[in-house]
């Protein structure tokens, strides 16, 4: 980075329910900063009745450890050079709170300014093979409507032949929290995005 240059600006925007996507959204958070980036990170809103809540113990607990996370404002996108979304998987597409504050961005969308900016998805299933690809995907479709640069972590670090999602980070949660290698799998593609959020912006710069 150049000495004269300001840090790119990451929003990490996630939904989590029982606390699965959160930990690897802070995962990505760190890793973010770590590589220099100024980093919001910023959970969506709770869009589920009281009861479904209190039927989980583990998710009326989850938000309740989570009221210090600030909620996601389409200024944060306006903000951000780049964008991590994390969500689990709902039947194979993003959480309808996610989705939600997706609707939300159209007077962004249409003043050009979600345009550009870099993309990337990390989610989290509870089975193996619960639909953690056509998520990460259906998120990807939003982005090309969005004009975004979209930044997998494929296969370009020798942590993706242990997490082995060339998609994005993601997780079975039926397995326990997020081990070692999703944790270091998010923080790499964090790395990843805004490696190349700052290769953008000095390119555009000169």
């Amino acid at each position: 980075m150049t000495a004269s240059m300001e840090p790119v600006n990451v929003a990490v925007i996630y939904y989590s329910a029982t606390g699965t996507v959160h930990a690897l959204a802070r995962a990505a958070a760190e890793g973010a900063e770590k590589a220099g980036a100024n980093v919001r990170l910023r959970k969506v809103r709770e869009l589920a009745p009281e009861a479904a809540i209190e039927s989980n113990p583990a998710w009326g607990q989850h938000i309740r450890d989570t009221t210090d996370v600030v909620e996601a404002a389409l200024d944060d996108l306006a903000w951000a050079d780049a964008v991590l979304f994390g969500t689990p998987t709902r039947f194979g597409t993003p959480s309808g709170q996610l989705k939600a504050f997706i609707d939300t961005t159209g007077p962004l969308w249409q003043q050009g300014q979600l345009v550009g900016k870099v993309y990337s998805a990390l989610t989290a299933s509870t089975t193996a093979h619960g639909g953690q690809e056509s998520t990460i995907l259906a998120l990807s479709n939003v982005f090309y409507h969005w004009g975004g640069i979209i930044v997998p972590p494929g296969y370009t670090d020798p942590i993706q032949y242990q997490s082995g999602n060339p998609y994005g980070t993601s997780h079975v949660s039926g397995d326990g929290p997020p081990g070692e290698v999703a944790l270091e799998a998010v923080r790499y593609q964090a790395r990843r995005v805004v490696d190349t959020a700052t290769a953008l912006k000095i390119g555009r710069a000169a």
